[in-house]
């Protein structure tokens, strides 16, 4: 028995043997291909051969599947660093939206936030909430990170927002449920999204939807470091600082200079070097508290005017030998936006003493009060009290930093108060600031350095080093939001640049091309002659008989099939639903498939078959498309001038 085993394994090792070697290089090659497709084929399957396993700690094979390895691409791991439920109410509106999240990705859920509102529409980057079952009195809320880390939500003009659309009754009924899968991914991504930018080193490796929850496996990569600011990412704020990275790093390189001083290293190249010239337009709103903190004991607070506050310091006094001293501080977060701080008034029943930063400036009573000293008269000396109107301007000591105000009150019997009175001017107006960006002054200056290519919102105005002859239109753009939105008409916003500069590396050897050249011009398609250099010097030619292997039949194109499916047009706008503009808001999605190899169009669910497998060439329709919308575009820009 064991003796036929043997030869049963024999045979079978064999003919398997014997059908590897029987393969052509044509067959092999396409076997090799179709294993690579199966595992890189589209970004599911690039997800879940290897960025999935290698986040996670899993082993990777190769493409064969021959052999296996382990990598450690990640510092920390979560199972669920991101977990986010989601529930519809009776009118369509998400009543119950739900995050909770692994913050230190150590395997414990340590953050919770339950979304306040009702959601009636989503978009790419936040969510927008309205009154039930309507598209009535909207709020736009966009996901952000706040300074501790958490995920929160900051209301934002519609226009931050990007890819929104709406999921309540107002627009149809049961889309939420009916779409679940996809509302969890943009959800999801929107907050996914929000992290990753504030910190990059938080990686995603793969989102699992379960009825009405998505859960996203987390882990932490990006040089391992505690500082969610590393130093790659510096780069994005400041650009033109990797240049000067860079040369520093080079100098010091043992590596870069045995290069640079090569043979090889002392020719010429030319290098394509991509810089930007942007117009940084910027808009910020002040309010009253974003330029003055107060604490202490004010006893009232009243408006005086746009951008001004009294306040009174007041309290009781006694008639000891140490009254007290009521105080309050007025602390300048923007010192350079008040315009003005004086002591506006001091009133007392019987005395009272101003004083600034612990400096006697004023006083108000029956006979003045200069110093230290108790003044001379018994308390409670009469009915009617004491005011003093004389303006003491104290606007030097508030810019100079935080400012005591004290009142020092002595009285006695029923009326032993005193007060002074603070009025405090500051400027609330927008402040608006533009600069230019210019990250290209350093080649433009570069005499080795010519512009290769130019591209000016969106306009291509060089090519090849050559003007193309187009120049863009003045435009205009809005900048901030609320009361400080402003329009700015300028000739440009942003001027993408190429250069092309040439890199002085000297003479290096030229590559002997003779025998190429010998080989093309004496060899046929049937005849390849060559000439060699034997070991004492000599030439040698030779010829040999050659035919190009065949190449086989090639289709003439990748057969694929067109669909479409029907589609509710719940995109939101800022003129409100777009469906609601249209006389029918129904439409339909456009799908593209590649066809089986038995030519089958693959439908999706809910698709119908709108062009059979083949060759298809739907150019013509996307350039009217595309044209559509460009011009659509430029009909929506409004000006006063005759065009």
């Amino acid at each position: 028995m064991k003796r036929g085993l043997i030869l049963a394994g024999g045979c079978a090792l064999a003919c398997l043997t014997s059908n590897v070697l029987a393969q052509t290089m044509e067959e092999r090659a396409r076997t090799a291909a179709q294993a690579s497709r199966n595992k890189s084929s589209d970004s599911d399957a690039l997800q879940s051969h290897f960025l999935t396993p290698g986040l996670g700690g899993q082993p990777i094979a190769t493409i064969d599947n021959s052999q296996q390895f382990t990598p450690s691409l990640a510092c920390q791991k979560s199972a669920t660093a991101l977990e986010i439920l989601a529930q519809p109410g009776p009118g369509g509106d998400i009543t119950s939206l739900r995050l909770t999240r692994d913050k230190n990705l150590d395997g414990t859920f340590d953050e919770m936030l339950n979304v306040p509102m009702p959601i009636s529409g989503i978009c790419a980057n936040g969510v927008i909430a309205c009154n039930q079952a309507s598209w009535d009195q909207c709020r736009n809320f966009q996901w952000t990170v706040g300074g501790a880390g958490e995920v929160r939500l900051a209301q934002v003009e519609l226009t931050a927002l990007a890819g929104c659309y709406c999921v309540n009754n107002s627009c149809g009924d049961n889309l939420v449920w009916g779409n679940m899968a996809s509302v969890l991914k943009d959800l999801g991504g929107g907050v996914v999204g929000a992290l990753t930018t504030a910190d990059p080193r938080i990686g995603i490796a793969q989102a699992q939807i379960d009825g009405p929850v998505i859960r996203y496996t987390g882990a932490q990569m990006t040089a391992c470091t505690a500082n969610p600011s590393v130093t790659a990412t510096t780069y994005r704020s400041d650009p033109a600082a990797i240049q000067g990275d860079a040369y520093n790093i080079a100098e010091a390189s043992s590596l870069f200079q045995a290069l640079a001083g090569s043979a090889i290293g002392s020719g010429k190249a030319q290098e394509i070097r991509a810089c930007t010239i942007t117009r940084d337009i910027a808009v910020k709103s002040w309010d009253y508290d974003d330029i003055m903190g107060v604490g202490g004991s004010i006893a009232s607070v009243t408006s005086c005017g746009a951008g001004c506050r009294r306040y009174q310091i007041r309290g009781p006094g006694n008639c000891g030998n140490s009254p007290p001293i009521h105080s309050a501080t007025f602390d300048p977060i923007a010192p350079d936006r008040i315009l003005s701080a004086r002591i506006v008034e001091m009133g007392a029943d019987d005395w009272v003493q101003a004083r600034v930063n612990g400096q006697i400036i004023g006083s108000a009573g029956k006979r003045p009060w200069p110093g230290e000293a108790l003044p001379s008269g018994d308390c409670r000396i009469s009915d009617d009290p004491w005011v003093e109107h004389t303006t003491i301007d104290v606007t030097a000591q508030l810019k100079a930093g935080a400012m005591i105000v004290g009142a020092r009150v002595r009285g006695g019997g029923e009326g032993n108060w005193g007060y002074v009175t603070l009025e405090v001017q500051v400027d609330t107006a927008c402040e608006i600031s533009e600069q230019l960006m210019d990250l290209c002054s350093g080649y433009a200056a570069d005499p080795a350095c010519r512009l290769d290519s130019e591209t000016v919102d969106g306009v291509t105005t060089f090519r090849n080093g050559v003007h193309t002859g187009l120049k863009p239109l003045p435009s205009t753009r809005l900048f901030g939001t609320g009361d400080c939105s402003v329009q700015y008409t300028r000739d440009f916003f942003e001027r993408s640049r190429r250069y092309a500069c040439t890199i002085d590396l000297g003479s290096a050897p030229q590559p002997d091309l003779t025998r190429g050249a010998y080989i093309i011009d004496h060899s046929t398609k049937t005849l390849l002659a060559d000439r060699t250099i034997t070991d004492d010097g000599t030439v040698a030619t030779s010829t040999r008989p050659f035919t190009m292997p065949d190449r086989g039949s090639v289709a003439a194109c990748e057969p694929i099939c067109k669909t479409r499916a029907p589609k509710a047009n719940s995109d939101v706008a800022v003129d409100g639903i777009v469906g609601a503009r249209q006389n029918d808001p129904a439409g339909w999605d456009i799908y593209f498939h590649s066809c089986t190899t038995n030519n089958a169009c693959p439908l999706g669910e809910g698709e119908e078959l709108i062009s059979a497998c083949g060759c298809l060439d739907d150019f013509p329709e996307a350039v009217v498309m595309m044209q559509t919308v460009r011009l659509s575009g430029a009909d929506l820009v409004c000006s006063a001038e005759a065009r």
